[in-house]
């Protein structure tokens, strides 16, 4: 057992293999409900022994100072510590459950349910012997603060997130938001000190996390920033958790539940407000509760009901309803549909006459897991700065984003250039124009960022190509809609 300070590559590397003993048993999709729960109860195992040396030293070899529970970070109950489950040989995933088990039952507050449910008991799926495999390779290193530090392992653990979303798009949409655009959304919102963090569908936190890296990186306390997610899949919502313990933060309160049928953050029988909204919702969701959501009791269809066939402006309306009246602010990754589709012109309408909006980005395709979707951000404020108000910025940065195979990103010089755009607040030709609620309302409410801003520079006959493209794009999601809700009357 290595005890020396593992390289982020060697990490990652060994982290990785864990995931390679699956093959061909296992689905690639269903990886991450067996690997992260073994890393997480490898992590505090070697972590407890860690603290367990540290207290028998400071009390000159005091066994009882050193088990005392003000000593760890996690209870570890006697009998489901790591080395107790590495001793099993005969049904190891029993003894992997319930370990599990006792370690969250033991610290209720902290880790109830963090462990999933993943079935450790199948031995059609997971025999003894792959499970004794496993096991004897997490435990070719420890895990602790000395040999891992938290910075280290959270690098780690996002790179298996991103590992796990290639190796099986087919479920990576729920899970994870490209990291490029969340940096640039974290830099957007620039969250402070003091301040609460919400996102509604929150999936593996990498958003809430961002926030608080960011204000790490830029010297600043982030511990006192107040991260809160909801997140409806449990073994998603789990690992989202973890990646914030991994991570060494410990103020957050993320929740499993359906965020529009039943949202899991209220004060006083209303939403809870939070300062800053970061979210990547689910995109056009077909199977959601309309009915209640026309006398939603939360008041949030403050627009209006949005079509059974897309949900988008039910999510979007459910963050402006949850945004601090005083200083709220958002940020959501959508496909460009929302900003132009007829289905929800009446709500997009009433959404701009509110003057709330305040910039939309377009971010062009491939930026959505397995999908080769158009991606925009629509970023809104509850009390725009006075020379904004009436006032949006449209930022056409397709161009911006590059494109590898069917994944694109965005690389340090995009971001750099769009979040200057977005401070600036004003015309750069070809890029960038900042557009009156009036100008909008003369294009009948349309968002559609080829309708105002080219990105190829002095070109009339270009400019109406981008807008014959945008009327195009919008005819065909209309199509879509149209499809989606003939289907469903059909059915």
């Amino acid at each position: 057992m290595s005890a020396k300070e593992l390289d982020q590559k060697s990490l990652e590397k060994y982290l990785w293999g864990a995931a390679t003993a699956l093959r061909g048993t296992i689905d690639a999709g269903d990886y991450k409900q067996y690997i992260f729960p073994l890393l997480f109860f490898k992590r505090i195992s070697d972590v407890y022994d860690e603290e367990f040396e540290n207290a028998l030293a400071e009390s000159d070899g005091d066994l009882e100072y050193a088990a005392f529970a003000e000593n760890h970070h996690f209870q570890i109950p006697e009998g489901a510590h790591w080395k107790d489950v590495r001793e099993t040989t005969v049904n190891v995933g029993l003894a992997l459950q319930n370990a599990m088990r006792a370690i969250e039952k033991a610290n209720p507050d902290t880790l109830e349910g963090i462990f999933g449910d993943a079935s450790w008991t199948n031995k059609d799926r997971l025999s003894d012997a792959m499970l004794t495999n496993l096991i004897e390779h997490f435990s070719q290193h420890k895990l602790n603060l000395s040999n891992v530090p938290d910075d280290k392992l959270g690098n780690a653990y996002e790179y298996l997130i991103k590992e796990f979303a290639d190796d099986s798009g087919h479920t990576a949409a729920e899970f994870y938001t490209n990291r490029t655009v969340v940096k640039l959304m974290t830099l957007i919102m620039d969250p402070q000190p003091g301040e609460s963090v919400y996102d509604p569908t929150c999936g593996s936190g990498g958003l809430l996390l961002n926030c608080a890296l960011h204000l790490k990186e830029e010297g600043k306390e982030y511990r006192t920033l107040k991260l809160y997610g909801q997140e409806i899949n449990l073994i998603t919502s789990a690992i989202a958790r973890m990646n914030m313990f991994m991570h060494g933060i410990e103020e957050f309160d993320i929740v499993r539940g359906n965020t529009l049928s039943n949202p899991g953050f209220l004060e006083n029988d209303e939403l809870k407000k939070f300062n800053v909204i970061l979210a990547n919702p689910p995109y056009s969701i077909k199977s959601w509760d309309r009915k209640s959501f026309e006398n939603d009791p939360f008041g949030r269809n403050v627009w209006g009901t949005p079509p059974q066939g897309c949900a988008d402006y039910a999510f979007q309306q459910h963050i402006q309803k949850s945004l601090d009246e005083k200083n709220g602010r958002s940020i959501s990754l959508w496909p460009h549909g929302i900003l132009f589709r007829d289905a929800e012109a009446e709500m997009r309408r009433k959404m701009i006459e509110q003057d709330q909006v305040e910039c939309v980005i377009g971010l062009g395709p491939n930026l959505f897991y397995n999908s080769p979707m158009e991606a925009c951000l629509l970023i809104t404020k509850t009390k725009k700065e006075k020379s904004k108000q009436g006032k949006i910025l449209i930022i056409n940065a397709v161009k911006d984003v590059r494109q590898d195979k069917n994944i694109a990103y965005l690389e340090s010089n995009n971001i750099n250039r769009i979040y200057a755009a977005y401070k600036e607040f004003s015309d750069q030709e070809g890029f960038c124009k900042v557009v009156t609620v009036d100008d909008v309302f003369r294009k009948k409410a349309s968002l559609n960022v080829g309708l105002y801003v080219s990105n190829v520079v002095g070109s009339k006959f270009k400019m109406g190509v981008e807008e014959s493209h945008a009327n195009w794009s919008s005819s065909s999601e209309k199509l879509k809609c149209s499809m989606i809700q003939l289907f469903e009357l059909v059915g």
